[in-house]
């Protein structure tokens, strides 16, 4: 027997089975949800991947203290890239007696070939524009203010007059956020007619790229292939300032996280409509096994009738993702300024996939239970409701949903975490839902007649009852992980950096200078000034063992080794610090102590007790490691790796380095100080706090999109799972009607019985997502302090109990409104 064309003759029979149709539904609507989700999410994490690139100026890049060899252009031109050349190196510009220390950027005509050159004219106002001419120079609004320039006026670069052409607002500055003097931007055959890239000069040469993404990847795997010349490195949108790379680890951790919760959700409905098709085909299976058939041609066959069904389903599905991505981004491109990403056709055939495979998991149990029902249980039915004590094709669901995670997530911690937490979340649904049945067989007997019929009825059904309870729960738990504690985390991150976050820098500070510097400042409107002690030195040797002699096997280590340290002490913990191990400096200690950054104990294998010794200019010092920090590199304070204690350190030759906030508005006076301190640093992060709000923002309005979508499977969830018992429903409602039930009664006893359903869901998920959340916020997102919204969870628990007990009714009314003698029919 061919069991191809006698499962494509079950599917056609049984199409007009509503069970049938509602597991095709659930199917589409999965790979749909999924599909759109992981479409729109890789679109966005691209569209954030290219604003990154506006960082740097281009899509890749290349740097070096040298000129570059032509190879790497030449590469470049034959793989039909876009080039751009930069020198960037400090310089000295003069005007009317008045000189200023410029952090120049040379560039040629291509600059820039990502991101936006803002430009003010003599008018005020604000455009977009391209390289200086020959002639020309572009100066910022701190450099204006030191030469006292204006936009028209001739200042003197490297001994040649040039013309301020426009006042330099923002530009994309190849990964140096940090300006440590006032930018200005002039020609690249300029700055080589005057010398200033000759022999012996300061300036670090760039190779900046762009084009498509394949050609971008060939070029740089090319580039990773040669020997580059010495201090030569990649640029890339990855690798940019350390800050910016936390931004958009967040940024893409975000993300994942809404995909795959969408992606859980679509698990789910898939999971219920599955099982409910495979109880519906209990009595046909009985009646092929009393007729002959085996079990492995039983198999067979619902096997082929369910492939038969997801091959066009999964071919809707598909088609439906890539027209319903592609109409999203056309709104949501906006997000990112009309990045241009071509449409990614793998998250739709992924999400195919992954349909599929949840399918077989969720459905391979029951159908295989199927194959085994005996044939005499087409005569009584209870022998086909037998269940098992255990079966080991159970943990099948369980492995898919793992692997689905894991593969979503693309995180380790982050898997494991969600993977907790929902198996918590189901734990926690089931006890609750077997409570409520044990409360019910004790209350029903004296309560209300309609509220007693819904107890009755969960009773009745009640391995059904901890199915639905427990996937509405799951359900719930990931909308609510959505719609309110997404955004809450988000708000977390934004706080992290309010309106007041120290916005400047300041290094090479001495100690007769503090009090007229820190007065200085807040006569000029200065906030939150934070200085501290700052050391410069070198490690000498570990343990008594010279670092040179150390057996390091971790590259960073061996480039620390050979750099010069800035180190620090200080009383207190700082508040950007997290102690790991060990403990902070007790008072007065005997020795001295060091306190390491994790990232430093995990390079040189440090232990507590481990001895550090140090060179700081004449003097040196031997410290015993006494405690491990995990440091807050994104929180924009004074941090550093290595913190000596303050009695044994306090001694040795140092400056201070601080940091304070800085109205914007305030760069006249800024940079009169800088001119009366004419030894300080000033280092301006604006333009990197500006970077990481934006960041912040687009990803607050792409969780937006991602959450209406999964909207989507979240009501898939919630009919799959309250449709789950709509069979035995209507031959109860037929009993009922017949023995003189009135169809208000039966009304009420389904709103006790969704009710009830409702309330213990939308208790689990509010506590699940809590504790997820703060999980997820501490051990993954890294927001201190991090909080759940309680308040609103809550509410949004009690409102999901509401619709649940709505949809519920509106699934019965069909069956309060039919004859009895038509549903005993049907039933």
């Amino acid at each position: 027997m061919n069991m191809l064309p006698l499962a494509l003759r079950s599917l056609r029979r049984e199409w007009h089975l509503p069970e049938l149709r509602t597991l095709a539904a659930s199917l589409v609507l999965a790979v749909v949800a999924l599909g759109v989700v992981a479409t729109l999410a890789t679109r966005i994490e691209r569209g954030m991947l290219a604003s990154a690139a506006e960082l740097i100026g281009g899509d890749i890049g290349i740097g070096a203290p040298q000129s570059l060899p032509a190879a790497f252009a030449d590469e470049a031109t034959r793989d039909g890239l876009r080039q751009n050349r930069v020198a960037s190196f400090p310089s000295v510009a003069f005007a009317d007696g008045r000189s200023q220390l410029l952090d120049v950027q040379a560039t040629d005509n291509g600059y820039p070939l990502r991101g936006t050159l803002e430009l003010r004219d003599a008018n005020g106002r604000t455009t977009s524009g391209h390289a200086p001419a020959s002639g020309d120079v572009y100066l910022d609004h701190r450099a204006l203010i030191a030469l006292n320039r204006h936009v028209g006026d001739t200042v003197q670069v490297g001994g040649r007059d040039l013309r301020i052409a426009a006042e330099l607002v923002r530009q994309p500055d190849g990964g140096e956020l940090f300006a440590l003097a006032p930018r200005a931007i002039m020609n690249l055959e300029d700055a080589r007619a005057v010398g200033l890239l000759g022999v012996g000069s300061r300036a670090r040469h760039r190779l900046l790229l762009a084009g498509k993404p394949d050609a971008v990847q060939r070029w740089r795997s090319w580039a990773l292939a040669q020997k580059l010349p010495q201090g030569a490195q990649l640029i890339t949108p990855e690798q940019t300032q350390e800050r910016m790379r936390t931004a958009f680890d967040r940024a893409s951790a975000f993300l994942r996280l809404t995909a795959l919760l969408s992606a859980l959700l679509a698990g789910v409905a898939i999971a219920l409509a599955a099982q409910r098709y495979a109880r519906r085909k209990t009595q046909e299976v009985a009646l092929l096994r009393a007729l002959g058939t085996s079990r492995r041609r039983v198999m067979a066959l619902l096997l082929g009738t369910l492939g038969a069904l997801a091959v066009p389903a999964v071919a809707i599905g598909i088609a439906l993702t890539l027209a319903l991505a592609q109409g999203a981004w056309l709104v949501a491109s906006s997000l990112f300024g009309n990045v241009p990403t071509q449409l990614p056709l793998m998250p739709a055939f992924a999400a195919a996939a992954v349909g599929i495979a949840v399918l077989a998991g969720f459905a391979l149990p029951p159908l295989a239970r199927l194959a085994e029902v005996p044939p005499v249980a087409v005569f009584r039915a209870s022998v086909a409701r037998r269940v098992r004590r255990f079966d080991a094709l159970y943990f099948i669901p369980a492995l898919v949903a793992l692997a689905l995670i894991w593969g979503q997530s693309d995180s380790a911690r982050m898997a494991g975490i969600l993977a907790a937490s929902l198996l918590g979340v189901a734990a926690i649904a089931a006890g609750l839902a077997a409570l409520l049945l044990w409360l019910a067989r004790r209350i029903a007997p004296g309560a209300h007649p309609a509220l007693r019929l819904g107890l009755a009825a969960l009773a009745r059904r009640r391995g059904l009852s901890l199915i639905q309870a427990t996937a509405l729960s799951l359900g719930l738990v990931a909308l609510l992980l959505l719609a309110v504690v997404a955004p809450s985390l988000l708000e977390g991150w934004r706080r992290e950096l309010p309106t007041d976050t120290p916005n400047w820098f300041v290094l090479n500070l001495q100690d007769e200078q503090r009090a007229g510097f820190t007065q200085a400042l807040g006569q000029i409107g200065a906030q939150q000034l934070n200085v501290q002690p700052l050391a410069v030195g070198k490690l000498i040797a570990i343990n008594g063992t010279p670092v040179d002699k150390l057996p390091l096997t971790d590259e960073r280590a061996k480039d620390w080794t050979d750099r010069q340290l800035r180190l620090s002490w200080t009383d207190a913990l700082p508040p950007a610090n997290r102690l790991i191990t060990g403990s902070w400096f007790a008072p007065h200690p005997a020795q001295a102590q060091v306190s390491v950054d994790a990232m430093w104990r995990d390079m040189f294998h440090l232990q507590l007790g481990d001895t550090m010794r140090f060179n700081i200019g004449e003097s040196s010092i031997d410290a015993t490691v006494s405690s491990v920090r995990e440091v807050d590199w994104s929180s924009f304070r004074v941090n550093f790796f290595l913190l000596l204690d303050a009695d044994h350190a306090s001694t040795l030759p140092h400056s201070y380095l601080g940091s304070f906030y800085l109205p914007r508005g305030r760069a006249d006076a800024l940079a009169k100080l800088s001119r009366d301190y004419a030894n300080l640093s000033m280092i301006d992060v604006d333009a990197l706090l500006d970077r990481v709000r934006e960041i912040v923002d687009r990803v607050s309005n792409a969780v937006r999109w991602i959450l209406g979508f999964s909207m989507l499977a979240g009501a898939l969830v919630l009919a799959a799972a309250l449709a789950s018992s709509a069979a035995e429903r209507r031959h109860e409602a037929a009993l009922l009607r017949t023995l003189g039930a009135r169809r208000g009664q039966l009304r009420v006893a389904a709103a006790c019985e969704f009710a009830l359903l409702g309330a213990v869901a939308g208790l689990t998920a509010a506590i699940g997502a809590a504790g997820t959340g703060w999980w997820l916020g501490r051990a993954v997102f890294h927001i201190d302090g991090f909080v759940p919204p309680l308040v609103p969870l809550a509410l949004y628990a009690l409102l999901a109990a509401v619709v649940v007990m709505l949809l519920g009714l509106a699934g019965t009314r069909t069956v309060t409104r039919t004859s009895p003698m038509r549903l005993l029919r049907e039933a």
